[in-house]
């Protein structure tokens, strides 16, 4: 963790909370229901910022005790069970024992048919365990991972991130098989975080499914302007300039809270050192942002037959459409037939190209939408 860098606006991961902005009734939620038994369902559009508040939150509990254990584990490229239980059993290994011989030879004795292996890690250059998996013992590694860490005196806190992959495996029982190891570790405590609202609602809310009611749920919304401006003029203030209150404002309101998004612009604007912060200023940053990304967004384009196509231009020059299958919103934007809408809407929302917020669909990547808005 650095204690100083170049920018403070950070687009990529997590630092510190000197960097990290607010989040604190949400921190505060998922420490009180952690730490009084309770996992916790973490819901928020891609980019609003959760995996940031998970590494905030680890970094809040580790501080508070040396003996808390904080794991990390991102299913977003999973798609099968082997995969998940590989990356499961990687992400755990290493962090309840910190000594890689003393490690490795625990894990020989403790896993049966298991092939832990230690290698150098090829950024860090740190010992790194990795286990490989037979076919068919996906069932049976879970159930020693899960023992190895009901196992340990520790308090371990782990978070997977996009949780709903899991409903996609080709395996139908893996929601029941983890839900069976899961409600019996008294010393784990999860987080199952997403960004597809009406998936995680489905495993967590219907009660056909394993994890009915199982969890605490917590939706992250925006943070609130005046702390974010209050966060980002303090920087600015730092670097001898003033960030105007209308212009954050501009800025805010453009993207409706959407923090990553904010964090962009930002970031291009502090990395500017040599400007005043005006409304022609931004306008540029956003132009150059767009830029540095439009080879991308026409490859993204091309990708999608015209009837999709001109509905996704056509909710971009719009910005957002509350009643996108209306006979005026389809005439007006000469998308032929209810049913060709209807059919082109699912695709581009199965993609998350669209997004249906509750004031209506949206396109998901805003600096696209920016871009398609600008085409004829």
């Amino acid at each position: 963790m650095s204690t100083k860098i170049k920018n403070p606006f950070i687009i990529s991961g997590y630092d510190s909370p000197k960097y990290f902005c607010n989040r604190k009734k949400e921190t505060e939620e998922l420490l009180k229901a952690l730490q009084n038994g309770r996992n916790v369902t973490l819901i928020s559009p891609r980019r609003m910022g959760k995996t940031g508040l998970i590494h905030h939150l680890f970094h809040t509990l580790k501080r508070s005790s040396k003996d808390v254990v904080t794991i990390y584990v991102d299913l977003f490229s999973t798609t099968n069970l082997t995969e998940f239980t590989k990356l499961f059993a990687d992400s755990v290994f290493g962090q309840l024992d910190s000594n890689p011989t003393k490690l490795l030879a625990k894990l020989t004795s403790f896993f049966k048919g298991l092939r832990p292996t230690i290698k150098l890690d090829e950024f860090t250059g740190m010992p790194k365990l990795s286990v490989e998996i037979d076919s068919g013992e996906e069932s049976k590694t879970l159930k020693q991972i899960f023992e190895y860490l009901k196992s340990s005196s520790k308090e371990c806190y782990i978070a997977f991130d996009e949780f709903q992959q899991i409903a996609a495996y080709p395996q139908n029982n893996v929601e029941a098989l983890l839900r069976s190891h899961i409600q019996n570790m008294h010393n784990v405590h999860f987080i199952f975080s997403g960004s597809k609202e009406h998936l995680l609602s489905q495993m967590f809310l219907s009660p056909k499914r394993p994890f009915y009611q199982s969890t605490s749920s917590i939706t992250l919304s925006v943070i609130p302007q005046k702390e974010y401006f209050a966060f980002a003029a303090s920087f600015f203030k730092k670097q001898g300039r003033i960030l105007p209150k209308e212009v954050f404002h501009t800025i805010y309101t453009n993207y409706q809270g959407h923090t990553w998004y904010i964090q962009k612009v930002l970031n291009h604007i502090y990395a500017k050192s040599n400007r005043d912060i005006t409304e022609r200023l931004v306008k540029e940053v956003i132009i150059e942002i767009i830029k540095e990304n439009e080879f991308y967004y026409q490859m993204l384009l091309r990708a999608y037959p015209n009837g999709q196509g001109r509905l996704l231009k056509a909710v971009a020059k719009q910005k957002i459409v509350a009643e996108i299958m209306a006979g005026s919103f389809i005439a007006a934007n000469n998308l032929v037939a209810t049913s060709s809408v209807s059919g082109a809407l699912k695709r581009l929302l199965e993609d998350e190209i669209l997004y249906l917020t509750p004031d209506g669909y949206i396109v998901y990547d805003r600096f696209f939408g920016q871009w398609l808005a600008s085409l004829p």
